[in-house]
């Protein structure tokens, strides 16, 4: 199916490593131009070099995007590079853990500034462009905010923020035609998955307790599946498709994960 991404410029936040990464990746296959923001220039460049030897033209902008003058700085340069923006993908964050016992207000709110409030400034800033472009919006969530997870108040509560923003501009932005959706992840194989693993008393038998809860076919997602939704989203392709949360995720957030255990 062709996509209908050719030369598209496509900014994907936190697109140098894990889902980011993973998407970049597609929307180079698909002929687009991904535009890879953030706050590793090491990272970014590194992918960005990758694609580039394979004939894919690719962006690369080094922002902290905590901080609000560097979302802007962010686009402006996109603008700056290309004059013109087709499509935001908000995907930067991280499970960072701020609990209700043992948080704080400073961790709480700081947490909200990595997870959720540039979802939000990206979006505003990107939107006298992709007014222009008729261009869409995709945001990563996680399914934390359906299921809880435990000591990740913070997390749960900025990706409950993503799902509700999500809906709220697919109503707000349907006079011009710019469609807004989500993909909700649950279990994904990343490098900040692999890291907290790593991390546990028994990382190798406690991978094969949360695999054997996943209904399909008892593993984790891949970052590539993630990315071929996204970017389907992201396309024509799916033109009539707006306010939604979709869930990648091999059935864990609504399955019952007992229906496994028999086959």
């Amino acid at each position: 199916m062709d996509l209908e991404l050719t030369n598209k410029v496509v900014i994907v936040t936190g697109g140098a490593k894990g889902i980011g990464e993973g998407i970049v990746r597609v929307l180079a296959k698909e002929g687009a131009i991904p535009v890879i923001i953030g706050r590793s220039e090491e990272d970014n460049i590194t992918l960005a070099d990758e694609l580039k030897s394979q004939d894919a033209e690719v962006f690369q902008v080094v922002a902290e995007l905590t901080e609000p003058a560097a979302c802007e700085y962010a686009i402006k340069a996109v603008i700056r590079e290309y004059g013109r923006i087709d499509g935001l993908i908000n995907n930067a964050g991280v499970n960072d853990s701020v609990g209700l016992e043992k948080g704080n207000y400073e961790d709480f709110m700081r947490s909200q500034h990595r997870n959720l409030v540039h979802y939000y400034l990206m979006a505003h800033l990107a939107l006298p462009e992709l007014k222009k472009s008729k261009g869409n919006i995709v945001n990563i969530g996680s399914k934390v905010a359906e299921t809880g997870q435990g000591n990740t108040s913070a997390y749960a509560a900025a990706n409950g923020g993503r799902n509700a923003l999500t809906r709220e501009w697919a109503v707000e932005l349907l006079p011009y035609g710019i469609r807004v959706n989500a993909v909700i992840v649950a279990e994904c194989w990343t490098p900040l998955y692999q890291s907290f693993i790593a991390t546990l008393p028994d990382p190798e038998q406690k991978l094969k307790d949360i695999v054997k809860n996943i209904p399909l076919g008892r593993r984790m997602t891949t970052t590539e599946e993630i990315a071929k939704t996204v970017v389907f989203l992201l396309s024509e392709a799916s033109s009539h498709t707006t306010g939604q949360l979709i869930h990648v995720d091999g059935g864990y957030t609504h399955l019952d994960r007992v229906i496994g255990i028999n086959y």
